[in-house]
This record gives structure tokens, C-alpha cells and sequence, in this order.
């Protein structure tokens, strides 16, 4: 594996008249790395993929992938390759001339291409699919024939934009697991947008977490999860009290804004702790319950997992916290 990083953002700006898309972003992808560009729509993600791509140029900055500038190169000469969310399949064609198509593209033989287009299709194992028309395969079995379509190209570079948002739930954590051990097989960079975050933690290996056009935070999805950097980030990638300094210190943390995860709360008889609250609401969530507790200080929640003891609305509780449960993070939002 070389030193060169796969994917280089120096100063990237993208403004579409007075709309700054991108706001001068720096980033580094690891060659080999599965890293996920995660944030709400609007915040810049989706266009520093198109900016990858070369299907937008930077108003500013510059792209360099495996250490070549491409900020001006058109995409058909840049070693990535793209999965869209809606797959963009051709009708007409079988299942097999749709994944072979980019080499038709490049001029390789017919009995070259189709074979290398079995080869791809037997990876993401829809073997004896090749006859098909895309409109005889669900959703899942289009999503895995645009990845062999993108992949047949042998990019040194994925670019996959919410290839997964059409998916059912189920699916789509099946594919999740897919996906990852794709990636591992082929040792092929990933670099994969979406706005949920349950996907990016899952399968990334490092994140960058985008808001308002900016870079909010980087890191791996443990370091960004326990260790937000802003409110924004705290709230945005898991679910997170967000206590003001006032409220950190009557809880013994620091004069801070504190982040502090529902799942570091514990909740034990009110005469056992010198932090108590009064049940508000109660909230199933399967794998565990969320209640709502009223404090003096302001409202808290906690995660209690299922199994064990819930109180009612209305009961007095105690509340006991995780060591370092309370992580201070900077002052803007």
C-alpha cells in the first residue's frame, strides 16, 4: 500500500453564485480505506463526491487522487468510478451488456468483456443472472449490478452516492455487511455519502462529518460517536443529551457544553444518588427504552436496555453516570 493518499481535498471551495456548496475543505482518504462523507442534505457531501468525480470542478482549491492534480481532468480520464442511488440501469440492455458496458466504452473485445462482466457479476453473487433485464431483478439485485458495472472498470477508486437509500430496511443492513466485505476482498478505496448515520458508523472506517459546506469533524466512527467535536456533531450522529456548562457542573463534569451519551446514564433507586429527576416519559425502542427525566437543571435522557427493571411516568429516579461520560466539546454549535 503506497503513502500517496487516495483522495486529497486542499482548500476545496464549490460556490454556485452566492450558495457556498463546499467551503474550503480539507481532507485525506486513505488508499484501501472505506470512508464515509456523513451529513444532512444541503451540508456539501454529495457535491465533494461529484467533485471526486469530476462531474463539478472546485471554485477553488484542489483535488489530487494518488497524488495527481485532477481539478481540471474531465471524469473519463480520473480512475473512479461511480454508484448512483437509483442505479442508473440500462433497460434495454441484459443484465451481462449492462456491467460490460463500460469496457464496450473502451473498445475491449466483445468475448473479453462479457467474460470479465460473468467474472464481476459471480463477486457480488448473481451468477446466473446475466440474461436478465434489469426489470426482472428486485431492488437489492440492481444495487449489486450497478456495483459490478462500476467495478468491471477495475477503479482505483469506488464513489458510491446513497447507493442504498432505495433499499428496505432489511436490505439494507444486509447489504451494509455486503458492501464491507466487498470492499475488504478487493482492497479497493471506498468512498461512500449518506445522510444516515447508523450506515456510516457500521461500515466505515473513518468519517467526516459535514455541516453548512465545512468538515465539522473526521475521525474513526468510535472517535466521532464518544468524542464529538461540536453540538453539531453530537446531535447529528447518534443520539446525545447536550448539556450547557451550567447543567455539566451540577452533574460534577466541567464548566463546558458537555455531550453526553444516553447509554452512560444510569438509573438506580432516587435514594441512592445525589442526582435525582422525576420521570417524564418513557419511549420502546426495542433493544432498549428511552426515558425522558425532568432535572432541575434542564431534561436528561437515559437508555435503559432491555431486561431490566423501568420505572414509571412520574417516579422519582436517581441518576448515577459512566466514568468520563461527560466529553466537553467546543463552544460553537
Amino acid at each position: 500500500m503506497s503513502m500517496t493518499p487516495a483522495v486529497e481535498f486542499q482548500s476545496v471551495a464549490r460556490h454556485f453564485g452566492t450558495v457556498r456548496a463546499v467551503d474550503g475543505v480539507d481532507l485525506t482518504v486513505a488508499e484501501g480505506e472505506f470512508f464515509a462523507m456523513l451529513g444532512p442534505s444541503g451540508s456539501g457531501k454529495t457535491t465533494c463526491l461529484r467533485l471526486i468525480s469530476g462531474f463539478e470542478r472546485p471554485t477553488a482549491g484542489s483535488i489530487r487522487i494518488f497524488g495527481q492534480d485532477v481539478s481540471r481532468v474531465p471524469p473519463h480520464r480520473r480512475n473512479v468510478n461511480t454508484v448512483f442511488q437509483d442505479y442508473a440501469l440500462f433497460p434495454h440492455l441484459t443484465v451481462r451488456e449492462n456491467v460490460a458496458y463500460g469496457l464496450m466504452v473502451k473498445g475491449v473485445d466483445r468475448r473479453t468483456r462479457m467474460a470479465r462482466a460473468d467474472e464481476m457479476l459471480a463477486l457480488v453473487k448473481l451468477p446466473d443472472y446475466g440474461d436478465r433485464r434489469p426489470g426482472q431483478l428486485s431492488g437489492g439485485q440492481r444495487q449489486r449490478v450497478a456495483l459490478a458495472r462500476a467495478l468491471v472498470n477495475e477503479p482505483r477508486v469506488l464513489l458510491l452516492d446513497e447507493p442504498l437509500g432505495a433499499l428496505d430496511l432489511k436490505l439494507r443492513e444486509a447489504m451494509q455487511d455486503e458492501l464491507k466485505a466487498l470492499q475488504r476482498r478487493l482492497g479497493i478505496t471506498f468512498v461512500f455519502v449518506t445522510h444516515d448515520q447508523s450506515e456510516a458508523l457500521s461500515m466505515a472506517d473513518r468519517l467526516a462529518v459535514f455541516n453548512d459546506g465545512r468538515v465539522a469533524q473526521v475521525g474513526t466512527p468510535a472517535e466521532v460517536y464518544n468524542t464529538p467535536r461540536t453540538r453539531f456533531v453530537a446531535g447529528f450522529v447518534g443520539s446525545s443529551n447536550i448539556l450547557p456548562p451550567a447543567f455539566s457542573t451540577a452533574l460534577g463534569g466541567p464548566a463546558a457544553w458537555v455531550s453526553l451519551r444516553p447509554e452512560s446514564v444510569r438509573l438506580v433507586p432516587w435514594d441512592r444518588s445525589v442526582h435525582r429527576g422525576a420521570v417524564r416519559d418513557l419511549r420502546f425502542l426495542g433493544a432498549g427504552t428511552r426515558v425522558q427525566i425532568d432535572m432541575p437543571q434542564g431534561e436528561l435522557a437515559a437508555l435503559v436496555p432491555a431486561g431490566l427493571p423501568l420505572p414509571a411516568p412520574g417516579d422519582s429516579v436517581g441518576i448515577v453516570l459512566a466514568p468520563n461520560a461527560l466529553h466537553p466539546m467546543e463552544g460553537e454549535a
